[in-house]
């Protein structure tokens, strides 16, 4: 019984095994013929994925100095 279930679990653990290795090495080859053929860019890019993505912004508040010309007027 329990044989049965190792070699189940061998005939389906390997190919899974085999073919995901293979998708992750194309994405590795992909990305490094990228990097190679953009290397001006490469700084920026390590940069880029390390910065934080702006605040968002924030309402003035009701006394602020500016008005805009549509707030209703009291």
């Amino acid at each position: 019984m329990m044989t049965s279930v190792v070699e189940f679990a061998f005939i389906l653990a390997l190919p899974l095994v085999i073919v995901a290795g293979a998708v992750v090495s194309l994405f590795a080859v992909g990305a490094l013929f990228d990097a190679l053929d953009h290397l001006d860019e490469l700084g920026a890019r390590i940069d880029a994925a390390f910065k934080q993505p702006p605040s968002p912004p924030k309402d003035p508040g009701p006394d602020h100095y500016y008005r805009s010309y549509w707030a209703e007027q009291k």
